[in-house]
């Protein structure tokens, strides 16, 4: 028979795994390693299973890795909103400079993707960096502003100057060897940048750009340089946007201005709203419910705005504070019932 619980309550409690640091643990069986490595795995596991089992399919093969590149963009905005107190709305600027830097060196000076990406990424975050650099200064809303303003100038220079192939774009920039190698690459890449990333923020470097954000005039009364530490943290972020867009360009084998299209700065926001902001794994899962949702809801047309926005609503509303936090707050605890 049932146990009467007409007396009793249920009672959350934490785990009993003890936290030393955010890196390093106490632990005492192979349960609770197993407890601390399985969503870990189940990301990695998850992300280099899909290219074969969306192998069948090469349209949501697409979609596969197209959520990766929304990926890597919200891991962009992430950082640097959650952890360094910059909210960037330049996501397309990232991406865009990366595009066509990867082009150039693709169409111009025949180096091949493996070579062009990285260089691309490189090359793209420095010039990124140094148009940004002189609004660190501002905060908030006005550096927002401003970044939303860079993928607006570069659509038009490209236009008006016709340079970079005008508003025609580059067009027969080289693909990969095989579908294998593209879809790999880009996860591999993705997840070597979330985790990288990670792992950063939690060394002495990535303590004191997140000081920033708490109180940047402690930083500067203890001699580091604020502006410093903000042009290293905009290189990092800047890094991982070029990088998606150098890959991109190089798996649809074109670019054009819509390479700078203002989705690209408004979709990685609305997948760190979903998963969860500050954790860096939080979008990478809002991205994963957000472009599939996306192509879903392509037959509605226009109408799947609406859609987004009621998404969007309901999340700030009801679970403002997104569904990665949520969850690893659930899975750290369980309920017993225990007498009143």
């Amino acid at each position: 028979m049932g146990q009467d619980r007409s007396n009793m309550r249920r009672e959350r409690i934490d785990r009993g795994i003890k936290v030393r640091s955010e890196t390093i643990y106490a632990l005492s069986s192979f349960e609770e390693i197993g407890y601390l490595l399985a969503p870990r795995l189940l990301l990695i596991g998850g992300f280099l299973l899909m290219p074969l089992l969306l192998s069948g399919s090469p349209y949501w093969s697409r979609v596969g890795l197209s959520v990766c590149i929304l990926a890597l963009l919200s891991i962009s905005f992430d950082f640097l909103a959650n952890y360094v107190g910059l909210v960037s709305l330049g996501g397309a600027f990232f991406y865009g400079v990366g595009g066509y830097v990867a082009a150039l060196l693709n169409t111009q000076l025949g180096l091949p993707p493996f070579l062009s990406i990285p260089l691309a990424t490189v090359i793209g975050a420095v010039i990124c960096t140094v148009m940004l650099s002189p609004c660190l200064p501002l905060r908030g809303i006005y550096f927002a502003i401003i970044t939303l303003m860079y993928p607006l100038l570069m659509t038009r220079l490209i236009e008006a100057l016709d340079i970079f192939g005008g508003t025609e774009g580059f067009r027969g920039i080289d693909g990969f060897a095989s579908p294998w190698v593209e879809q790999y690459g880009l996860v591999i890449g993705m997840l070597l940048f979330v985790f990288g990333l990670r792992r950063f923020v939690t060394e002495d470097a990535g303590l004191v750009i997140r000081a920033v954000k708490d109180n940047d005039q402690s930083v500067r009364a203890s001699g580091i340089s604020v502006t410093w530490t903000k042009t290293q943290a905009v290189f990092l972020a800047s890094l991982v946007g070029c990088f998606a867009g150098a890959y991109y360009i190089h798996m649809y084998r074109n670019v054009g201005i819509s390479a700078f299209a203002l989705d690209l700065s408004i979709m990685p926001i609305a997948a760190t709203v979903i998963g969860g902001g500050g954790t860096l794994i939080g979008p990478v899962l809002g991205a994963a419910l957000l472009v599939p949702l996306s192509e879903l809801l392509r037959d509605f047309g226009s109408l799947r705005i609406v859609v987004y926005a009621l998404v969007l609503t309901g999340f700030v509303v009801l679970q403002s504070e997104g569904l990665l936090n949520f969850a690893a707050r659930k899975y750290q605890q369980f309920e017993r019932w225990v007498k009143v």
